[in-house]
């Protein structure tokens, strides 16, 4: 259980008030010659120390009033004990909201309006060897205030670097899982959609290309649940258990194609690649594929190519599409970018001579 604020404020005036009351009264009684404890200082006393409730919002005020009090305390002539202490804890609150500075200026003028003080009220300028005790505790009383702020600050900046992170991994993951979904469903709705077009329109003239692409939508949509059901398990779960896509699997994206009326010609071979470069490759064809089927005009043919190079995969997906435009960035290719990025590569997508193209380059790691 986290307690408010204000009860830590409350048990340190309490704590420093009660300490300051009872070692007062304790040296009125066991010193010799000690002024007896009255009334009048006990009240005095503990108007001091509750002040201490109002430092953390008058910090500079308080320092200067508790001051003041207590070296009046003091020339007063009642009973002495450690009522420096209040102003004591004034100082380092002081610098530590306030910083260093702040605190040193003000400390050092505190300490000349009594110097003056008492040149007025003794008419001499010579101090006792007891005042330098005064220089030495504003020192180390604004030291030890510093050396907590920076160490405070620190531990902040800390916190604040680690939220930052957990919050650009919840993010990262997050984009993650969205790319994920949308390759997953987009792909296979969209072969459905394409399939069930083409089953409405030749459902009475050629019931047996109906029927074929009534199993093509069966296939399509039992893939797209396993996938689902895997991603779905993998985020209840917690743990990467899912399968990785890998252009091993490449075989059915363009068996999809072609169902959809597509000719796929393959040139070229990505060869073996690490497991993070496959799955990009995979997921980038996937989504290229799938935009050709949904957004291409009256597409024909579908050419894809792989390059590997020394450090390097080229992959380029170009089709045939009429009149194609540049368009509007969706989620599927801020997708491929990103998948791109995260590998440290690139992805371009735009219209060509007599089509559309995607061209992506990943590198590879380990290969010089």
């Amino acid at each position: 259980m986290r307690w408010p604020p204000w009860v830590g404020r409350v048990v340190r005036t309490v704590v420093v008030t009660v300490f300051v009351l009872g070692a007062t009264s304790g040296s009125s009684r066991w010193q010799p010659g000690a002024a007896p404890m009255t009334p009048l200082a006990a009240a005095w006393l503990a108007a001091i120390g509750l002040t201490l409730l109002a430092v953390h919002r008058f910090p500079l005020t308080i320092f200067l009033v508790t001051t003041a009090s207590a070296f009046g305390y003091y020339a007063s002539g009642l009973p002495g004990g450690p009522i420096i202490v209040v102003p004591t804890v004034a100082l380092f609150l002081l610098t530590r909201q306030r910083g260093p500075l702040t605190a040193g200026i003000t400390g050092t003028a505190a300490l000349a309006v009594l110097y003056l003080a008492h040149v007025v009220t003794s008419g001499s300028f010579t101090l006792a060897v007891g005042a330098g005790f005064l220089v030495v505790w504003l020192t180390a009383v604004i030291g030890v205030g510093t050396a907590v702020r920076y160490q405070l600050d620190a531990l902040a900046a800390r916190r604040a670097q680690a939220d930052e992170h957990r919050h650009r991994l919840a993010e990262q993951e997050r984009l993650r899982i969205a790319r994920e979904v949308h390759d997953v469903v987009a792909h296979s709705l969209a072969m459905i959609n394409v399939q069930a077009g083409v089953a409405a329109h030749v459902a009475d003239r050629r019931p047996e290309q109906a029927k074929e692409a009534l199993l093509n939508i069966k296939a399509a949509s039992a893939s797209a649940l396993n996938d689902l059901r895997a991603t779905v398990a993998v985020l209840r779960s917690g743990e990467g258990k899912a399968p990785a896509p890998s252009l091993a699997q490449a075989g059915e994206l363009l068996d999809h194609a072609r169902d959809a009326g597509l000719t796929v010609d393959v040139h070229g071979e990505p060869g073996d690649l690490p497991a993070p470069v496959d799955a990009a490759a995979y997921r980038i064809l996937q989504e290229s594929l799938t935009n050709v089927v949904r957004h291409a005009d009256q597409p024909e043919h579908v050419d894809v190519r792989f390059e590997r190079r020394t450090g390097t995969l080229t992959m380029k997906v170009r089709d045939d599409g009429r009149g194609t435009a540049q368009p509007t960035p969706g989620h599927g290719l801020r997708g491929m970018c990103e998948r791109a990025a995260a590998l440290g590569g690139r992805c371009t997508a735009g219209p060509v001579d007599g089509g559309f193209e995607v061209s992506v380059e990943l590198p590879i790691e380990g290969e010089a």
